[in-house]
């Protein structure tokens, strides 16, 4: 085969499949070496809904296109009640750009980190193939059909329909996909021989002599020089903790080879664990003789993961886990977030939520998450797409690509302790799930493997017994390594603006689930459906095209239950005083008559009117294995006496904490609160700005719903309505830059409770080179 035809080949139907896939590099990691350049292509793209005869010609006439930034959504929303098959069309991607100087000579890749879902790409109209699949990364050569000294135009056919020979299509699921290039897009330019890919495989890090094993994958496209050696090197900061380097056997035939490097005098190393999530910073360099020809660099970091007969232990610890499942979609724009606010969600979870362990539900989700994971100490179940149903051998073929693809791009990150090789709550498939718990064994043998499944007596070929269980009281575990994966969820789905019985039962639910969890040392711990409220299709959900099955709704604000999350944690971490309640005396079905709090105190008093009506200890006859229990309180005695109330939290007897929310029924505060306040114009970066309605002491006040309206200045634009209704008294639109710096002002505008005002400073960004 000609290296024209090699090209195309290797293109179709599964992208890069005859070389192993190449990686795309997350935004953590090194871009810039000498022989390798790897550059932003997100810029500058254009935009039709419809692919129109020829659109994939170099000289196509593209003037009526819309300009674009990646990540991109083909279509905006409202948050809910929409058609999702408004966004499932065919849309036209074009990108015009001239190959960097010092190019010839060199080979030039596209990488795409993600497009939703069948992208059919041509450059200069040269047809390079079609990737199937929305959810994993791909990339085409584009080298024999560039003009080295001219324009050059990528075209990509984008069909965002919900095709039944693509996972996790060809059934029916329970969340929206949506359309776009949802991810961002680079040209990577390398030597003939490069590296590839780099797997770090730390050792006996437990032990007095801890070692690293890197696998450095070297990727010959041309002649191999005579003399390749490739050096790794560890780094802490600055500090070079050691270094090693080994000769490339040289090869006469393109392909893909395996070099290890061992580095085995690390001295002493600092783990990475929840606490304290330790990153090091791992060089590989490729040279030819004493000249460098290609570098990457990998964050990486050491810890002990696995699940035993006694749970799971981390570093020799045995560590309950507590977590909630995530999807990665957003209000108004589907999937289509920069990083900034990919990184907030797992901010969210560990720091608001306070939970341990996130499970990708039910996709690989963006490396800007999975950074932000290693970065913070949340821990990850990471699991290939799909939703119960699977389809034939052509799409099982894709399925375990993806199991591949998935694993090659995040083995690097420590926060990732299980690899999910079965779809989600599947029918058993023996020689299906055989090859795909087989490939990732196969790449990854430091890691061990589950499968989401919804009935015990399912064939078990994992690592780990991998349970959906929204019964109670759960199933006792029934393999010695056994972690419950979902509950709660659609079972009791629960909104911000329901009757304050319903979000009480709502937090009880989650907790004596994770109660029970706690009871037993089999249950390795429990990950919660969900985190945050999602859009759905139209046979599921609550008629709006919304699961409401979040302790958070879709704009990322807290229900009730979010409370019991964040209680959760070490007082010495955050002291914690929630109410699973809205102060209010007549919400309840006959007077408000039952609290429950969440708090990590070990003591409460409740205040109505400054009189002390009640104290209580944790609830330990309900949660009695809970290490922080909620506390209720029976206040039927004291429906007739009203006022503010006021919570008190004791530790050892001390006041460590009080919380005060109003009795007078008022509307008194209007706030306007942005993630971040300083930005950069590169078009696509983007932070919340929440809205809330409280009392005065700073409760939100659930049932107000009025329009807010909402002004911006500045070179920036608002994703979400406007003006903004309320719901549930709070709700959220995205303030997303520009392509220049300056100063935005965003000016919300409440019709009863006057204005606020907002600055965000928007930063020059690095120009695209390309």
């Amino acid at each position: 085969m000609d290296r024209r035809n090699f090209v195309k080949a290797t293109g179709t139907l599964l992208a890069g499949a005859t070389l192993a896939p190449p990686v795309v590099f997350s935004l953590s990691e090194s871009a810039v070496a000498p022989g390798r350049r790897v550059l932003s292509m997100n810029r500058n793209w254009l935009f039709s809904p419809s692919v129109a005869p020829g659109s994939e010609a170099k000289n196509f006439d593209d003037s009526g296109y819309r300009k674009v930034v990646i990540p991109h959504t083909n279509l905006r929303q409202a948050w809910h009640s929409f058609d999702e098959k408004s966004y499932q069309f065919v849309s036209n991607y074009r990108r015009h750009f001239k190959v960097p100087e010092g190019a010839r000579g060199q080979y030039a890749f596209v990488d795409f980190e993600g497009a939703m879902t069948a992208s059919t790409v041509w450059i200069n109209g040269a047809g390079l193939g079609e990737y199937k699949g929305g959810y994993t990364p791909f990339s085409f050569e584009l080298t024999p059909y560039l003009d080295f000294s001219g324009d050059n135009v990528l075209s990509v056919n984008l069909d965002s329909t919900e095709r039944s020979d693509i996972p996790p299509f060809g059934y029916e699921i329970d969340y929206l996909t949506f359309g776009g290039i949802y991810r961002e897009v680079w040209l990577r330019i390398v030597p003939g021989t490069f590296i590839d890919n780099v797997f770090a495989k730390a050792k006996d890090v437990l032990g007095g002599h801890p070692t690293l094993d890197v696998d450095c994958h070297i990727q010959q496209l041309g002649a191999q020089p005579d003399h390749l050696h490739v050096q790794a090197v560890l780094r802490d900061g600055d500090r070079v903790v050691e270094r090693s380097a080994e000769s490339l056997p040289r090869s006469g035939s393109p392909g893909q080879h395996v070099l290890t490097i061992s580095l085995a005098n690390l001295g002493a190393i600092e783990l990475w664990d929840l606490q304290r999530p330790k990153l090091y910073t791992l060089e590989v360099a490729l040279s030819n003789g004493n000249q460098q020809i290609d570098s990457v660099t990998r964050r990486i970091g050491f810890r002990q993961a696995q699940f035993t007969d006694q749970g799971f232990e981390l570093n020799g610890k045995i560590v309950k886990l507590r977590g909630l499942d995530r999807h990665q979609t957003f209000p108004f724009v589907g999937q289509a977030m920069p990083g900034r606010v990919q990184r907030r969600d797992a901010q969210i979870l560990r720091n608001q939520l306070k939970c341990n362990i996130v499970r990708t539900s039910h996709y690989p989700q963006s490396p800007h998450f999975l950074d932000a994971c290693d970065e913070l100490g949340l821990l990850v179940l990471e699991e290939i797409p799909g939703w119960q149903h699977i389809g034939d051998e052509a799409w099982k073929t894709l399925a375990i690509d993806n199991v591949g693809r998935m694993i090659r791009r995040d083995w690097n990150h420590p926060s990732i302790i299980l690899w999910g090789v079965r779809i989600n709550e599947s029918k058993d498939d023996h020689d299906f799930y055989t090859r795909t718990n087989a490939l990732a064994h196969n790449l990854d043998p430091t890691r061990q493997t589950g499968g989401i499944r919804y009935f015990q007596q399912s064939e078990f070929l994992e690592d780990v017994f991998t349970m959906n269980d929204f019964g109670f009281p759960l199933k006792p575990p029934n393999h010695p390594k056994y972690l419950n994966t979902e509950f709660v969820g659609h079972t009791f789905p629960t909104k911000t603006i329901d009757q304050v019985e319903r979000l009480t039962e709502h937090t009880i639910r989650h907790a004596r689930v994770h109660d029970q969890l706690a009871s037993d040392p089999q249950y390795a711990g429990g990950i919660g459906w969900c985190a945050f409220d999602y859009n759905t299709h139209a046979d599921f959900g609550s008629g709006d095209r919304i699961c409401y099955h979040g302790v958070t709704d879709i704009f990322r604000e807290p229900k009730p239950a979010a409370g019991f999350y964040k209680s959760q944690c070490d007082p010495a971490e955050e002291i914690v005083l929630e109410p699973a309640f809205h102060w209010a005396r007549g919400d309840a079905s006959v007077g408000f008559s039952h609290a429950v709090v969440c708090s990590n105190c070990d003591h409460l008093k409740m205040y109505i009117a400054n009189d002390l009506v009640a104290e209580a200890d944790p609830d330990r006859k309900q949660f009695p294995h809970l290490r922080c229990a909620p506390f209720t309180m029976d206040l039927r005695e004291l429906w007739h006496h009203w006022g503010d109330l006021r919570l008190e939290g004791y530790i050892g007897g001390k006041l460590v904490i009080t919380k005060n929310y109003s009795g007078k029924g008022i509307d008194a505060k209007f706030m306007l609160l942005p993630d971040d306040t300083t930005l950069i114009a590169d078009g696509a970066d983007a932070t919340r700005v929440v809205i809330r309605v409280t009392d005065e002491f700073g409760a939100i006040r659930p049932f107000a719903n009025d329009p807010v309206k909402l002004d911006l200045e500045g070179p920036a634009e608002i994703i979400g309505d406007a003006p903004f209704g309320l719901v549930g008294g709070t709700g959220a639109v995205w303030i997303r830059t520009k392509e220049e710096p300056g100063t935005v002002r965003l000016t919300a505008t409440h019709p009863y409770l006057g204005e606020q005002r907002i600055e965000i400073t928007v930063e020059p960004a690095p120009p695209e080179l390309v």
